[in-house]
């Protein structure tokens, strides 16, 4: 591996990896040696300096004249990530001490309804992959479909083999279909309603969340997700409603 590539996978950015490799390759050296060597200023050759020192890369001494610096031997490189380690295993367990106090000032203070945008196909696979993911972690793994004909095509072209996970993942639907089309493949319900009771927006209705997928004037899907657990369970009980009707 190129070792300037192995400094960037460190986490050092281009000019603390041309630092670090002038520090390697001149030895023992004043600020101004390495400026002139890696061609960066000596102001931010020297804040460089210090965050290898941070990190700990290098070092320094003082003679009469100049101060100079020093790489630490490479070994310190895995030395360095080791602490890395270190430090994110105890910030993880301060985060899963925290999680319970966080989620409960986020239900109490950040939860209110957020809206995100997803464009194409690709978005839309993102939309399809949180509908399982989010369902298969609830209870009933269960969600709701308003199926419009103009748009069914388009989303699961988005992820030919969203059923198949589906069922892999022990997620089930129940769908209003409008207009002819669709067939049930397996822990699936369907009822149908004239194409003209319908609109060109496909809504999927699960757990906490509202998306409403549409075409665009290009033909591309576009989609929205709304998180909102009541605008979700409003929108579940309209869906009963209209589902025990038909």
């Amino acid at each position: 591996m190129e070792i300037k590539v192995l400094f960037k996978n460190f986490g050092l950015n281009d000019k603390e990896a041309a630092v670090y490799m002038a520090l390697i390759e001149l030895g023992p050296s004043p600020v101004r040696t390495l400026a002139a060597k890696t061609k960066i200023n000596r102001g931010t050759t020297y804040d460089i300096l210090k965050s290898l020192q941070q990190q700990g890369l290098a070092s320094f001494y003082d003679t009469r004249s100049h101060q100079h610096f020093v790489a630490e031997p490479p070994e310190k490189l895995l030395a360095a990530l080791e602490d890395r380690q270190r430090s994110l295993a105890e910030v993880k367990k301060q985060i899963e001490a925290s999680l319970p106090e966080l989620k409960s000032i986020f239900e109490k203070e950040g939860g209110k309804p957020v809206i995100k945008l997803y464009e194409g196909h690709k978005g839309i696979r993102f939309i399809l992959g949180d509908v399982l993911a989010v369902t298969a972690a609830s209870m009933p793994k269960l969600y709701y479909v308003y199926s419009s004909s103009d748009v069914r095509d388009q989303l699961y072209k988005s992820y030919p083999e969203f059923n198949k996970d589906r069922l892999k993942a022990k997620v089930a639907n129940r769908v209003i279909a409008f207009g002819k089309g669709g067939k049930l493949v397996g822990l699936d319900e369907r009822k149908w309603m004239p194409a003209s009771h319908g609109s060109p927006t496909y809504l999927l209705l699960y757990p906490g969340k509202v998306a409403m997928v549409s075409l665009a004037n290009s033909g591309e899907p576009v989609g929205v997700i709304i998180e909102d657990e009541g605008l979700y369970q409003t929108q579940k009980m309209i869906f009963e409603f209209t589902w025990n009707k038909l």
